[in-house]
């Protein structure tokens, strides 16, 4: 009885930390064990106009039983991002590592489903790379997309990087 009460609060406390970025727009059951691949859309909230769809594996209660990993998610992730409407560019990092725009907890505390975005100023375009990030043990998983501004009216809230 303790384990499903701790295991009850873990996923109350994943899908709390999703909520806020992230809308369900699909859920593809995978087999009979109540295996699921989520599929979430995600707006940028420092680039209006562009928005990223995020698929990834959610275990069922079967899987993590018979597994015996209660409070983990696979690090699998699959990202598609594309311009849905004006395009128009905030105050965003444009360092080499760029900065987070989503994340979610895919286990009980460590590990997180993150999206960063990186600006390609070369190319004149927005990339948003889908990995997970654990205390350890790294997962080399990931998924990129890039979101081409070249030939766009795109209004940057800065002013064009030079």
């Amino acid at each position: 009885m303790r384990r499903s009460a701790l295991f009850l609060s873990a996923t109350a406390a994943c899908l709390c930390a999703s909520g806020a970025l992230a809308d369900q727009v699909g859920k593809v059951g995978v087999d009979w064990l109540g295996n699921d691949i989520m599929v979430e859309s995600i707006k940028d909230p420092k680039v209006e106009g562009v928005t990223c769809h995020v698929a990834y594996f959610d275990r069922g209660l079967i899987d993590r039983v018979q597994k015996g990993n209660w409070f983990e998610d696979p690090s699998d992730s699959a990202i598609s991002c594309h311009q849905t409407g004006p395009i128009s560019i905030g105050d965003i990092d444009l360092s080499k590592s760029g900065e987070e725009v989503f994340k979610q907890g895919i286990s009980l505390i460590w590990k997180k489903q993150v999206v960063n975005r990186i600006y390609d100023k070369a190319n004149d375009t927005l990339i948003y790379l889908s990995h997970s990030r654990q205390v350890q043990d790294g997962s080399a998983k990931m998924a990129i997309s890039s979101v081409p501004l070249y030939g766009q009216s795109v209004n940057w809230a800065k002013g064009k990087p030079n």
